[in-house]
């Protein structure tokens, strides 16, 4: 039976947090007397619909699938890019600092002058009166224990758990296959002994059991490898996935014709995970493994649900999960993330808590990065100008139906994309050559549009706000003259040089 004075506490935080996010003006400081607190579930290389709930078919991810229908999902949500081929640096320290891909590039060599100031997304938490606290995967320039505090931080992890020379270049046809996803033998995931994802929720859980004693309002960064390769999980896991069950994606290819032009060539650490030319056995045996690691991952986020709602700050706790980017995993002829392709830059996002409305979905294109800005406002932290990207709040009133005119992409000085209003544009220097697709119609993008007449005006209008980008971004690659179409009206061949 509950007590009355704690019934009487816990009306009064839905009540606070719901005015604070009902609320048509920035929170500031002190408008709320109970601060909500925060659970942030981070993954790694998890594509956008590599959740049952948001399309994925195959995966089998029933506690992902229940915050989904606890919460909100922003189906359109996607990350900035990268400078280099680890995209998850980029992509996270464009998260925990607010600036945007070129800002956060410049930033990105010696970032400790910005720790110095107190300008990273926990220390600003932490200045608002909140308890942080990080485990698990960080990959940022910058001191972890500087920024969260030297007690609260458990077990970091680096970019990747160690992958063996066995790990690469399989299956080849016709040899056996000698790498098992749960031999401990191995290493990466199972080196010291346990999971790294069951460590990362071990962390977590023992923090939320403890934070339910303690006054201050916590941030907690729970940052999880998985499901970065080497794709390992115990086998009960990889035995939900029967291999000849495991569809081919309708955009698979032997080999993607620009993979070379584009920085995703046969060298790239990510590509080689795989014989080339693909085949369908191999892509197969790689997507099984995708699914099992996400599946054993989904486990351990369900470990972590229940953990917090097994105490009484479930019900003053804002969730929100995404992932750095997405994953190729045999669409496109690709298998890493370094492309501009929806399978690699849009993520799953979901956010559940006090007044967040139920099962609904906010199809508003938005940038992973958007959830610091976000959380800032709940915790009632004053507007930064220097925080380049936009809380998501407006969007979940319904006060603002867009947070951006057009989503801007991009990957080091050989690919660039825009997307807006349904068309996504992609740009390719070094080939040269210029892509155009109809996300609506053609979701997988299989059905170039460049060289359709009846596209021109679109064309046009995309690469125009693609320059705008560049112009606002700070970003120096020259792609050739403003208006893409040549003379001959053939569009998306000839472009302009680069900036080396």
């Amino acid at each position: 039976m509950i007590r009355l004075d704690r019934w009487i506490r816990l009306e009064s935080l839905l009540v606070l947090s719901t005015l604070c996010l009902t609320s048509s003006r920035a929170v500031s400081a002190g408008d709320c007397v109970e601060k909500p607190n925060i659970l942030f579930l981070f993954t790694d290389d998890q594509t956008w619909d590599a959740v049952h709930a948001l399309g994925g078919a195959e995966v089998i991810t029933p506690n992902l699938d229940q915050l989904a229908r606890k919460g909100l999902i922003f189906s359109r949500a996607y990350n900035m890019g990268a400078w280099h081929g680890a995209v998850c640096v980029a992509s996270r320290t464009m998260l925990n600092t607010g600036l945007s891909l070129w800002r956060a590039r410049e930033r990105e060599p010696d970032l400790s002058e910005d720790v110095r100031l107190g300008k990273f997304w926990a220390q600003r938490l932490a200045r608002a009166g909140y308890e942080t606290y990080f485990t698990g995967k960080w990959h940022v320039q910058a001191d972890v224990h500087r920024i969260f505090g030297n007690q609260r931080v458990h077990h970091v992890r680096p970019g990747m758990p160690d992958q063996t020379d066995a790990g690469y270049d399989r299956p080849q046809e016709g040899v056996p296959d000698t790498w098992q996803p749960w031999d401990p033998s191995r290493g990466g995931y199972w080196q010291g002994g346990r999971h790294w994802s069951e460590i990362v929720a071990d962390d977590a859980i023992e923090f939320l059991e403890q934070a339910a004693a303690r006054e201050a309002p916590f941030f907690i960064y729970v940052a999880f490898n998985a499901p970065h390769d080497p794709r390992q999980s115990p086998k009960e896991y990889l035995d939900q996935y029967p291999l000849s069950q495991i569809a081919i994606p309708r955009n698979f290819m032997p080999e993607y014709p620009f993979a070379e032009a584009i920085g995703c060539g046969r060298k790239l650490r990510d590509e080689r995970l795989a014989p080339f030319p693909r085949t369908e056995n191999a892509v197969r045996v790689h997507r099984q493994e995708y699914y099992a690691i996400i599946t054993h991952l989904d486990t351990q986020i369900g470990r972590v649900m229940d953990a917090l709602n097994q105490t009484s700050l479930a019900s003053n706790t804002y969730i929100f999960l995404t992932s750095d980017q997405g994953l190729a995993v045999g669409h496109h002829g690709l298998l890493g993330k370094q492309n501009m392709f929806d399978h690699s830059v849009r993520v799953p996002m979901m956010v559940a808590g006090p007044n967040i409305p139920a099962g609904n979905r906010i199809e508003t294109a938005v940038y992973l990065q958007d959830i610091m800005p976000t959380t800032l406002e709940l915790a009632g932290v004053a507007p930064d100008t220097s925080i380049e990207f936009h809380s998501l709040l407006p969007l979940i009133r319904g006060t603002n139906k867009e947070s951006y005119r057009a989503i801007y992409g991009a990957y080091r000085h050989l690919q660039r994309m825009v997307t807006k209003k349904g068309f996504k544009l992609i740009v390719y220097p070094e080939v040269p050559r210029i892509l155009l697709f109809d996300l609506r119609n053609d979701p997988e993008e299989l059905h170039d549009l460049a060289n359709d007449p009846a596209y021109r005006e679109t064309l046009r209008d995309l690469f125009s706000e693609l320059l705008r980008f560049q112009a606002e971004m700070g970003d120096t690659l020259d792609l050739g003259p403003a208006d893409p179409i040549p003379a001959d009206c053939s569009a998306g061949a000839e472009l302009g040089g680069a900036d080396r």
